[in-house]
């Protein structure tokens, strides 16, 4: 038993060295270089029903959209199965408590096949996001002296200098702000993700099979122990 637990430990080690996040809290992602990422969820619409004339201005308004930055965005599509268990046992509820028979069989019927309807469709969900980055080396109204003395100590910042790092994460949400106004001007919402949805994000990313089974717990509620 004690084998197996050195095992684990080792292999939990190396399973976190292998990822470029440092930490995420304040509602931004902290890489390990000391750089910065904030994420967006963005809305979608359906561009197949728009007009030819509304087609043309989508497509007018991306272009002006990707040319209006001077830093690198990621756009990331996440395609996962589509989820109702949360929906699918609130109608188990109904169904339990539901006095009148008729009615409780037809919630039945109506439960198994929105049951079986996804699973045989094998509907799928999508999510948009977009990453925007904040590395202070790169910051052009910086000086070029002042960007390479960053460059040698960005990696101690995010442990030494706290003023610092807020001074990045004001930095990063100015971004958040522009890049949010721009997509709402082509009709589309977005919500930058706080602490708890990122971790949560992340968590599908790299745990997809165990994410699925076992839900996180919300930050407020976790410990770690020292």
């Amino acid at each position: 038993m004690a084998a197996n637990k050195s095992i684990a430990k080792k292999s939990g080690a190396s399973a976190q060295q292998h990822l470029d996040i440092a930490e995420i809290r304040d509602d931004c992602v902290i890489m390990k270089d000391g750089t910065l990422r904030a994420v967006i969820l963005v809305s979608s619409i359906n561009f197949a029903l728009k007009t030819e004339a509304e087609q043309n201005a989508i497509i007018y308004g991306y272009m002006n959209f990707l040319n209006a930055f001077d830093f690198p965005m990621q756009i990331v599509i996440q395609s996962r199965k589509l989820d109702i268990s949360g929906y699918l046992e609130r109608l188990n509820n109904s169904e339990k408590e539901q006095t009148n028979e008729l009615l409780k069989m037809q919630i039945a019927g109506y439960r198994r096949y929105v049951a079986e309807l996804v699973e045989l469709g094998d509907i799928m969900t999508k999510k948009f996001f977009v990453v925007i980055p904040y590395n202070p080396t790169t910051d052009k109204r910086k000086g070029f002296f002042g960007r390479l003395r960053e460059l040698f100590q960005v990696a101690r910042i995010i442990r030494v200098k706290e003023a610092t790092l807020q001074n990045y994460k004001q930095e990063l949400f100015m971004r958040v702000n522009h890049v949010s106004s721009l997509l709402g001007g082509l009709g589309l919402s977005t919500v930058a993700l706080d602490t708890q949805s990122l971790i949560e994000l992340y968590y599908n990313i790299y745990n997809p099979d165990v994410s699925s089974k076992q839900k996180l717990a919300d930050i407020s509620q976790l410990r770690v122990e020292e």
